[in-house]
């Protein structure tokens, strides 16, 4: 199979400049806020995205090292696949968040829920839209019952 490369078309401006202390999840970071920088040749992209609330933030995690195919998450003291956990610890390190919109002033994104580290390469920006998104009959499966101290969990902590 080839190669999949792709280009970063901005960049996330973030009050964390390392790894640790980093909120895991955008949920338990809604008060931290930060900007997405989007390069000047992708700004035109940006028409027409201050009417949504929320985005979608595809970035690449650029400070993580190692690549595991099981996770031992720590609010759950169990291995899992990685593909069952939410680790940055995987065959590529790419980032998902969903982070609210306070405002676009040119080629900058103001918003909040910052989950990410300064100078992480944005890949992508969708808008987000909670009816395209499948509401009942979700299933967690072993995080049934550990959401909530996802939600408050910095990496750094035990």
């Amino acid at each position: 199979m080839e190669i999949v490369t792709y280009r970063p078309i901005g960049i996330i401006h973030s009050p964390f400049k390392e790894t640790t202390g980093v909120p895991r999840q955008s949920a338990g970071a809604a008060d931290i806020k930060g900007t997405i920088e989007v390069f000047d040749k992708f700004s035109e992209g940006l028409k027409d995205l201050n009417g949504f609330s929320h985005i979608v933030v595809i970035f690449h995690l650029h400070m993580v090292t190692g690549m595991f195919l099981k996770a031992c998450p720590p609010w759950d003291g169990k291995e899992h696949g990685v593909f069952a956990t939410r680790s940055p610890h995987r065959p590529n390190p790419i980032g998902v968040s969903v982070v609210r919109l306070e405002r676009v002033d040119k080629n900058i994104l103001h918003i909040s829920g910052i989950d990410m580290v300064d100078n992480s390469p944005v890949l992508d920006i969708k808008p987000y839209v909670p009816e395209l998104n499948p509401a009942g009959n979700i299933r967690i499966g072993w995080l049934a019952g550990r959401v909530e101290g996802m939600n408050k969990s910095k990496s750094g902590d035990l």
